[in-house]
């Protein structure tokens, strides 16, 4: 089965798909449902123009179901022939890793003062700063005031499969934490083994393009999110790839897990965020979220979990939690308010992204958790 993909249909795409179907226009608008003179019209707008969102639907769904031949003949339009999907349009992405640290607040005010990239006056104060990764073209240091820092490495990546991509994405955690606890060492000048240490990493995947079509498309966005399904993690030598069956076999007949949760909106995007991870794919430019504003909330969702999880393992060691005042239980109460209640400007989509990552993230238990044992400590 041949397997090509349209992130985003324009006039040209309409007219290079028709002509793989041997169609001439009005049988084209008949195999769609729609009239011919919409047609005509995509077709005349060229690349510039981008049918509405029900209609990229339309187109999506006219692809799925055409044969195997005219699918093959579009793929060659395109630039992407080949048999399965390897050949195929490639998988295209951007990997954004978020790496949390906890240095508390005095550290913190160290390093903000010898940076310059404020941010705009906000309720969670930060600063940031471009670090030097070996392996990635920009990494950004985040430090924020109630003493978390967040390395933000951004890594655009081309792998021949999601398994490819899976291997090299839990690989690469484990390079990236001890350099990450090298290089915040580094910065404050402290080499000592009870140091700040990162514990963890955080992916989202920002998909551009990929090889699947219809239902495949669905389920390979569920496994960026859940990648540990196509990889051995116990292997004594590291990860390693499962059978390349199991990948294949996920695509044909579904994968879904009761922990991933869904926040696209049809014809505008595809997004899902899992205990382990977030992907997103931008269908409709104008209407989709940015990169931007997945980001942002990833970084506060992020810096605010590390924090929580320091006070957690603050009582598990039998020691009161003790945070600056500024940064106490109301600090936490409010924090909660800012993440769970929708705000006035908030798109709907934006609702729908905080939300899916709150709920898989479980911040929001943190939070009022965190703030109980703050509460409980000043007695």
């Amino acid at each position: 089965m041949v397997t090509v993909t349209v992130q985003r249909w324009s006039g040209r795409e309409t007219r290079l798909f028709r002509e793989a179907m041997r169609m001439g226009i009005r049988d084209f608008a008949d195999y769609l449902g729609i009239s011919d003179r919409a047609i005509s019209n995509w077709e005349a707008g060229g690349e510039s123009y981008r049918p509405r969102a029900a209609s990229q639907s339309v187109l999506d769904t006219g692809l799925a179901r055409a044969p195997d031949e005219a699918r093959a003949r579009f793929a060659d339009a395109l630039g992407v022939s080949g048999p399965g999907p390897s050949a195929a349009a490639e998988m295209s992405v951007d990997s954004h890793k978020f790496l949390p640290v906890f240095i508390g607040s005095d550290r913190a005010h160290r390093l903000r003062t010898q940076m310059t990239g404020e941010t705009p006056p906000d309720w969670l104060e930060s600063c940031s700063a471009i670090v030097a990764h070996p392996h990635a073209p920009t990494c950004t240091l985040h430090v924020f005031a109630c003493g978390v820092v967040v390395f933000h490495i951004l890594q655009p990546r081309k792998p021949a499969s999601l398994t490819e991509l899976a291997v090299w994405r839990y690989r690469s955690y484990a390079s990236d934490l001890p350099w990450a606890r090298a290089k915040i060492h580094d910065l404050l000048g402290e080499h000592h083994p009870h140091g700040p240490n990162p514990e963890y990493v955080l992916s989202l995947y920002w998909l551009t393009a990929g090889p699947w079509i219809g239902s495949q498309y669905d389920t390979a966005m569920r496994l960026l999110s859940t990648p540990s399904v196509l990889v051995d993690r116990s292997a004594p030598g590291g990860p390693v790839p499962l059978d390349g069956a199991v990948e294949e076999s996920l695509l044909a007949t579904g994968f879904d897990h009761p922990d991933i949760v869904s926040f696209g909106v049809r014809g505008v995007s595809t997004g899902y965020a899992g205990w382990s991870g977030v992907s997103y794919a931008a269908l409709s430019q104008e209407r989709s979220l940015t990169v931007e504003e997945l980001v942002s909330c990833e970084l506060i969702v992020q810096a605010l979990w590390c924090y929580t999880h320091h006070i957690q393992q603050r009582i598990e060691e039998g020691s009161d939690p003790s945070t600056p005042d500024r940064y106490g239980w109301r600090f936490l109460r409010a924090a909660n308010s800012r993440l769970t209640t929708a705000r006035a400007q908030e798109t709907a989509q934006h609702c729908l992204m905080r939300e899916a990552i709150m709920r898989t993230s479980g911040l929001a238990e943190r939070l009022r958790a965190a703030q109980e044992a703050l509460r409980e400590s000043m007695g």
